[in-house]
């Protein structure tokens, strides 16, 4: 009776984005994924951004299936295989000799794995992160593997294994050829700093000009830049920022922020031939931030940017509002005015004539998209509710 009630196994993970505010930028080791220096980000809370993932696993199941967002995708995808090769890995050793009577199911089931954002995969937000996590999450659970799964994550997507935790996460450079010890450890939970508030600007969908994993191998062959940066100044800014965090200081945590979004992109700049992420609208919200911050004499918002146009800003609660309404002046809403700004609730504002005066230039109308207001949350959650589940009792999408 055992073994029948085995044969369709299924469980169902969500997990998060992190925003990088000390950036990860070139690997020493493509197929690993080992990165040239350590890195630290902020998961935001999945009510905003998650990736959900179901994976089911049969002995009726003929092959292993894919879908992305419905559609089926490559399951032979190199990356997704290492996953899934690392797992079961963990499951053999786990369950040992004993594998077939007392693991959860059988290694040899072939899988179904289906798998959704509650965020436009085009918005050039981080999704390679969220999927990676939410799949070596949804495949702990199937094969009832514990432990430290951020490194198994990272043969995903680098930024992976940081979404495997909330908070505050630093991921560990790492010192051994084999990629044991370049691991994700959580520096604070999300409930360290409550006032912390995030906004991510949506500037375009389009496709990045250059995919992260080519442009970080060109920089890493030929700017001097970058490896300045790995081997001097990112040691020194991680050991500050982590002290920024600890002590919630804002100041020093939105400075640094910036400085270091700024100079991954200078790296860029050194790659030859160079690359540029950073777009028209995207230098406006720099100069804006800095006009923001100047009028009111302290550092009031932070932005950083990864590969990508978009801006994602920080901020403390009390800060939001006004610096929304400073946003819908300086690039109002094209048509979407009711869904411009989404996510978490932003109070109205009144702007005082001299902030106007001193901070909102000549508008860009329907320069950004919309505005999504999140803050920091915790790392993948199991899903208890099969109403949930992604896919259906005969291993195929629901919807």
């Amino acid at each position: 009776a055992m073994a029948e009630e085995r044969t369709l196994a299924m469980v169902t993970c969500t997990a998060p984005v992190n925003i990088a505010v000390i950036k990860y930028w070139g690997k020493r080791d493509n197929d690993l994924i080992l990165p040239i220096n350590s890195s630290l980000s902020v998961t935001l809370h999945q009510d905003q951004l998650k990736t959900t993932t179901t994976a089911a696993a049969s002995r009726d199941f003929t092959e292993d299936r894919l879908w992305l967002n419905g559609e089926e995708a490559d399951v032979g995808h190199p990356r997704l295989q290492a996953c899934l090769r690392e797992v079961r890995q963990l499951a053999r050793k786990h369950w040992g000799g004993s594998a077939e009577d007392v693991a959860p199911l059988s290694l040899s089931y072939k899988i179904h794995i289906a798998t959704e954002n509650n965020f436009p995969t085009a918005a050039g937000l981080a999704s390679s992160a969220a999927g990676y996590a939410c799949l070596v999450s949804a495949l702990a659970q199937l094969y009832g593997v514990e432990g430290e799964l951020s490194e198994v994550a990272r043969r995903g997507s680098g930024s992976a294994c940081r979404s495997m935790l909330g908070g505050f996460v630093q991921w560990q450079r790492g010192e051994r050829p084999d990629g044991r010890d370049s691991l994700a450890r959580q520096v604070a939970p999300e409930t360290h700093w409550p006032e912390l508030r995030v906004l991510v600007m949506v500037v375009s969908g389009e496709k990045k000009p250059v995919g992260s994993t080519a442009g970080m191998q060109t920089s890493v062959d030929t700017s001097p830049l970058l490896k300045h940066r790995a081997e001097v100044v990112v040691p020194e800014r991680l050991e500050l920022m982590m002290r920024h965090i600890r002590e919630r200081d804002f100041e020093g945590f939105g400075q640094l922020t910036m400085r270091d979004s700024n100079q991954f992109h200078a790296t860029c700049l050194d790659t030859f031939p160079p690359i540029f992420y950073l777009n028209d609208i995207s230098r406006h919200i720099i100069a804006l931030a800095h006009r923001f911050n100047a009028h009111h004499g302290h550092t009031k918002v932070a932005y950083t940017f990864d590969a990508g146009p978009n801006a994602v800003i920080f901020m403390l609660a009390d800060t939001v509002a006004e610096f929304v309404e400073v946003v819908k002046r300086s690039f109002p809403p094209a048509a979407n005015g009711d869904q411009f700004v989404r996510g978490l609730p932003v109070g109205s504002a009144s702007l005082p004539e001299e902030l106007l005066a001193a901070v909102v230039m000549e508008p860009v109308p329907g320069a950004i998209r919309y505005i999504l207001h999140t803050q920091p949350g915790p790392g993948p959650q199991l899903l208890d509710d099969p109403s949930q589940h992604l896919l259906g009792a005969d291993g195929l999408p629901r919807r």
